[in-house]
């Protein structure tokens, strides 16, 4: 049964490799697309690093884990970002995850406000841990991580962050971005 059970994974994999040499359709259009992932509801966190480049953050909802053995997140952030010279400087960042209440600090470091770089942080209590970025107080949960690798793919970097140190709050509502408006869970 062990060599049928071989067999039959090769053949997969020749498939697979197949159907991924095929040529490339036409993609869906960027409109189409945004719409779609409006839909797809997610988690609302900011993303903040201080160091050598300076002090920055931003709102964030691609983000997602990747390992337990390392803990590794990653986060997806535009290239043209002016934060994003800043985190590569740095190469730490810390991911805070917004309570059911703090829409407000979203829309901060979301950049809808006027405010920008360090000028964001006037909004919220904050701290720092193991990596010095800083910690928002009232994140459900802020997981302070170092870069340990970038991917560009299109339009983004992803950042890759082996989780250094945690903070956790009680358990509460979350704040979650779903159809292009904040709600609560």
């Amino acid at each position: 049964m062990e060599k049928l059970d071989d067999r039959s994974a090769r053949r997969n994999h020749r498939r697979y490799e197949r159907g991924l040499s095929r040529a490339p359709q036409e993609p869906i259009d960027a409109h189409t697309f945004r719409e779609a992932m409006s839909r797809l509801g997610a988690a609302v966190h900011v993303v903040t690093t201080d160091g050598p480049g300076g002090k920055a953050g931003f709102t964030a909802t691609a983000v997602c884990s990747v390992s337990d053995e390392p803990p590794t997140l990653l986060v997806c952030l535009n290239r043209r970002s002016q934060i994003t010279p800043v985190l590569q400087r740095n190469g730490i960042l810390c991911i805070n995850t917004l309570a059911a209440d703090q829409s407000i600090i979203a829309e901060v470091f979301a950049g809808r406000t006027g405010r920008f770089m360090e000028h964001r942080f006037d909004t919220g209590a904050w701290s720092v841990l193991k990596s010095g970025s800083p910690v928002l107080q009232s994140a459900i949960v802020a997981l302070d991580c170092r870069i340990i690798e970038v991917k560009a793919v299109a339009t983004h970097n992803i950042l890759f962050a082996v989780v250094e140190d945690i903070r956790q709050r009680p358990h509460g509502p979350a704040l979650i971005y779903h159809d292009r408006a904040y709600k609560r869970i």
